[in-house]
Parts: C-alpha cells; structure tokens; sequence
C-alpha cells in the first residue's frame, strides 16, 4: 500500500461523544441551578447565573422565546451579569410567594436581581402579561451588562427590532414583546444589550411586556409616570397575592415551608383562564443526558392533574380544585366513543386532544440530548388506569369541595358504561410504555377504584346507577388481581397478570403498585402487601431513591436509561408510614427533601449521583411530596 492508499480514518472512539458532551456541559447550567417564576399562564426559568433561558409567552405550550436551555446558540436568552468575575452566587424566594431573588457576590459588590410576573388578583380580566427585572445594587459599584436576545418560534422565527421611548421592541410574524428599561440599549441585528454602572442602593428596571404598547411598563398600579415607585407597587402587589393566596392552606404540619414551597409550586403550573394544570412547564430536559427520552409535558394528563386536584384539596385550595373541575367536566361533556376510550391520557391547556410529536432538528438539545420533540403521541395511547383515577379525584371533590353536578354525573356514568366493557383489555399504563400494550396490574387496580368510587358516590348521595353491575365487575377485578397479579413464588404483586389463573406471572416489579393501600385497595398491614414492599425494598429501591421499575427486565420501547423517578421515591415514604415503619418513612423523607434544589424544587427524575434530570419543575413530584408528608404527619401524631 503506498502513501495515496493508505488508511487514515481515525479510530472509533467509544468515549467521544461523552466527551463532546461534557465540553457542551459547560454551556448550560444543571437543571437544578434554576428557579421558577409566573403569572397562572405561562412561566420562565430563571438560572443561578442570572439567564432566563426557558420562556414561552403567551402560554405554557406556545413557542419558546427564551430557549437556550435546549440551545445555547439557537434558543436565545435574557442576561443580566456582572462584568467581573462572580465569587459566589445565591437564589432563593422572597417569603412565601413565588417572586426570585439571585444574588451575585463579586470583589466589587453584592448585586440582586428580582424577577417576578405580576399577578395583582384572582382571575383578572385586565391581567396584563409581564415579566419584570429590577436590578438593585446592595453594596459597593457594581458594572453590569444586560442583553436581550429572544428567538421567536423555537429559534425558527426571525422578529425585527424597533426603537420606542425608553425601550425596544422585538416583532415577528407572530408575536410582539416589547421591552421597556431605565437604562439606554444598544441594539444590533437581532439584540438588545447595554453595559451600565450602579452605585449602591442604586437600582435598574427592566419589564418585558407581551403584545405590550407603547407605554409605561408600570402603568395600570395607579403610580403615575414614576416607574421606580410603580416597579414597588408591583412587587408589594404580588407579595400581597402570593401571602394571600397560600394563608388559605390548612396545612400546619412538621414540614411547613417544604409543603408550602410544593403547593406554590403547583399554582404556578395552574393555567388560571382554563382552570388546566400542566405537567411541567419545560419540554426536551432530558431523562437521561445525551440520550432520547426527552418528552414535551407543557400539557395536561388527567392523571397528573387528578393526583394534583388531591392534594389541593387536602391543603385546603379548593378554588384551585373548583377550577380544574370546571375544565374536567368539559372534557367530560366531550368524551366521544372510539376504540381507546372515551377520553385521552392528555389534552392541550385548552382541551384538543390532537398533540402529534414534531422534532426540532435545528436544536442540540440540553446537553446534546436530541431529539427536542414539541407535541406528545402519549395522546392517542390506550391507558386505562386514568379512569380510576379521575373519577376518585371526582370523589374527593364531591366529598371535600362542593360536589358534582347531575350533568357530571351522568357524564361519568356513561364513561363507566364503557368500561363496563373494556376495563380487561391491555394498555399502555401510567408509565406510557412504547413496546405495545400488556395488561398491566396497576391499570386493573385504577379500574377497581373507578368502580368502588362510583359505588359509594351513588350511596352517598342517592345518586342512580346500576350498583349490583358495578359491585360485581369490581369485585370480579379484584379476585383477578389476587390470582394473576401476585406472584406467589416471589411473594409480591407484579407489573403484569399472569396469562390466566392457572400460571405463575413473571416476576417484574413496579413502584405503581405501592399504591395499593392509598386506594383502599388492600390494608397496608396484609401480608401480601407488606412482602411486596419488601421484594421492591430489595431491587427497585436505592437509599430512599426509588426506581419505577427495571427496564432491562421490561423493555419498554426506549433506547437508554433513565433516573430514579422522585413521584416513587414519595409513595415509597407515603407505604412506609402506612405500613407502621414510621422512623423509616421519616428518614427516606428527610434524604428526599435533599435531592430538592436551593429553592425546594424538584425534576421528574433524580440520577444515581444526585443530579435532577427530565422536566423541571414536575407536578406529579411536588404532589406526591405534599401527599407523603400529610400522611406521614399523622402517622407520627
């Protein structure tokens, strides 16, 4: 072979894209370095080094105007730093309320920057969408330099740039932001940024408006052309809403200001307009960091927001509990009859059930964790557990709110006609597996629940149904659990039946069915239940992190691996204390309460070394910590 031929392709080199992947991890912060800002209709993720680099406006599931969270080159970004060097970085929330404060500390001074999105009143129809930056200087002088760098549609959108007094505007096709500050900016091609000095107890005001005017970004807090003293008015606003929001909780437990940092979190994922409550507000962070399980939950899945109605109520939000209601029975109105029931796992804020899955080839993904998927194919799944689990939201909110209508309640009948039918088909299940449908224990658990709901609902209230039908499918799922989800051999309730009472099922555990005695399904204290609590004690549980279950033992459709699942981690304390192992439930709360980040928020997933992983912050998890919680507080007495 001579020189022309010989073979110069380098070596493959298994470690190369981790490496790749580490030098794009310095481009973005851990997901946990964020706090959570908003105003009951979108939200924004505000970093620890003082970016919002996560913003979709006008909605939770409009496109993304700050996006550097899934690109840091295409996503665009809103920055506000000092020039020198930053020693020390803190965040945390002004007092009960959702208002962020970051604190950066230098050599020349402290800096804060508080964000914050108004919101003055419960449903106001004058609500106008605003995201506020007030910059005050604590100590020392402090040079910083600010640029706004939005990327209309996901970074697909050009916008043009136009001057208005005091401020900018950013156009495009389909949106207009405008931008108002007390300091002059420079504006290029696509940014607006500055460089500014301030002296301390000097301070600098940005507001972002959406579709804004021309005019004073304060404007409408009856302060007149002072913007400084109207920026103040504002923030003592929305202090005044988020104090006299949460004084209506109940909850006067040991873990207070967990709990209450939980349920502030939940109202920020409430869309106040619709009454809808989101999953999480992000779409893209990945599950497991490089790899493909990155999901869009900026909609709502009945099953998410039933568990969330839940623990509303038990906190005494029942307004909150009102509102999804009112969104659950149109939903309700509108079930149609088609083969895979007749309502979806997930819908829009506004309720279309129509969410194909579109990649964004032009992003990276967080951390080179592509594909960044916008939409969701869970929408069209066949999951039969959701039905359980709305109607005992239905339950408990005829119970402890004001209770269902009779339009409700003949929608729910004939939802149950259904199912009369179709409660032993297989199904995807609660965690909306890609590998084809089975019959899953846990989904015939949440059709034994939707029954027995039902059931005492009607004796309740005297309402009409055909109970002697009802008690005889429930009580028939329930012998079909005893006799094809247990497992005898392993002394455990398992994933999936058996394929009939005569044969032993496979022996696959699943945190789901930790469930068990919250549903009043089984007692806590059976013998059956507490093995199986043993047997996921001993292979799905890790020093209180707790895994749904192990995909190598049930391939679920996905390439790569995944995180601890925090949801699981919760209902594993929650079966701890019901199961009289109190000091053991106390202590796997107290670990769980430190994977939260400085600001009390958490993932979907927690990793093997701590780091938060899958969308932040998620419903689901802040929950089950409200529920865990409650439950354990009774337990100790």
């Amino acid at each position: 072979m001579n020189d022309h031929d010989q073979d110069t392709t380098e070596p493959c080199d298994p470690t190369q894209g981790e490496r790749e992947r580490d030098e794009q991890s310095e481009d973005y912060l851990p997901i946990a370095e964020h706090g959570l800002i908003g105003d009951l209709r979108t939200a924004a993720l505000v970093g620890t080094d003082g970016r919002i680099d996560w913003f979709c406006a006008p909605r939770f599931d409009s496109p993304s105007v700050f996006g550097s969270l899934l690109d840091t080159n295409r996503g665009g970004f809103w920055e506000i730093v000092p020039v020198c060097q930053v020693a020390t970085r803190n965040q945390f929330y002004f007092p009960d309320t959702n208002i962020l404060i970051t604190r950066m500390l230098t050599a020349d001074g402290i800096v804060e920057v508080q964000d914050f999105m108004p919101v003055l009143r419960e449903q106001d129809p004058r609500h106008r969408q605003r995201l506020v930056r007030r910059v005050v200087n604590v100590r020392g002088r402090m040079r910083l330099a600010v640029r706004i760098a939005p990327r209309m549609d996901y970074g697909r959108e050009r916008h043009r740039l136009e001057r208005m007094p005091q401020g900018v505007r950013f156009a495009s096709e389909t949106l207009t932001l405008s931008v108002r500050s007390s300091i002059d900016l420079d504006l290029d091609d696509t940014d607006a940024h500055a460089e500014f000095d301030l002296t301390e107890g000097e301070t600098a005001l940005f507001v972002l408006e959406t579709d804004g005017e021309d005019e004073d970004p304060a404007s409408g807090t009856g302060a007149g052309t002072d913007e400084a003293a109207a920026a103040e008015e504002l923030f003592e606003a929305t202090v005044v809403f988020w104090r006299r929001w949460l004084s209506q909780s109940t909850y006067t437990g040991r873990w207070r200001e967990t709990v209450h940092r939980s349920a502030l979190t939940l109202k920020l994922l409430t869309h106040e307009p619709t009454g809808a409550i989101v999953a999480a507000p992000t779409l893209g962070l990945p599950e497991q960091v490089g790899g493909a399980r990155n999901w869009d939950y900026r909609y709502v899945w009945i099953r998410d927001a039933a568990f969330s109605l839940y623990a509303l109520l038990r906190l005494g939000f029942t307004q909150e509990a009102q509102g999804f209601m009112d969104w659950l029975t149109e939903r309700l109105r509108a079930a149609t009859d088609r083969d895979d029931g007749p309502l979806h796992v997930v819908y829009s804020i506004d309720g279309h059930a129509s969410l194909p899955e579109e990649t964004l080839g032009h992003l990276e993904g967080y951390r080179g964790s592509h594909p960044v998927r916008t939409g969701n194919n869970a929408s069209g799944q066949r999951q039969l557990d959701i039905y359980g689990e709305l109607i005992d939201s239905v339950y408990l909110f005829n119970k402890y709110g004001v209770g269902i209508s009779h339009e409700s309640w003949i929608d729910l009948c004939a939802i149950l006609e259904w199912l009369l039918e179709n409660w032993d088909s297989a199904d995807q299940s609660i965690w909306e597996t890609r590998a084809g449908e089975q019959h899953h224990t846990y989904s015939r658990l949440m059709c034994w629940v939707a029954f027995e709901r039902m059931i005492r609902m009607a004796r309740q209230r005297g309402l009409p149904g055909d109970l002697n039908r009802w008690g005889a499918t429930r009580d028939k799922i329930y012998h079909e659990i005893m006799a094809r989800g247990w497992d005898p051999r392993a002394r455990t309730f398992v994933q999936r039946l058996a394929a009939d009472a005569d044969h032993h099922p496979e022996c696959i555990l699943d945190a789901s069915l930790l469930l068990m005695p919250m549903v009043k399904f089984v007692s806590p204290v059976d013998p059956r239940f507490r093995s199986t609590v043993d047997a996921i004690a001993s292979r799905l549980v890790m020093d209180s992190l707790v895994f749904r279950y192990d995909p190598e033992q049930a391939p679920d459709g996905l390439d790569g691996t995944e995180g601890t699942f925090s949801i699981c981690s919760f209902w594993w304390v929650e079966a701890l204390a019901r199961t009289g192992e109190v000091e053991q439930a106390r202590l796997a709360l107290e670990k769980m309460f430190t994977y939260a980040n400085h600001v009390g928020l958490y993932a979907e997933q927690i990793g093997l070394t701590g780091e938060h992983l899958g969308n932040f912050p998620q419903a689901f998890t802040h929950l089950a910590l409200i529920s865990s919680a409650i439950n354990l507080d009774r337990a100790m007495g």
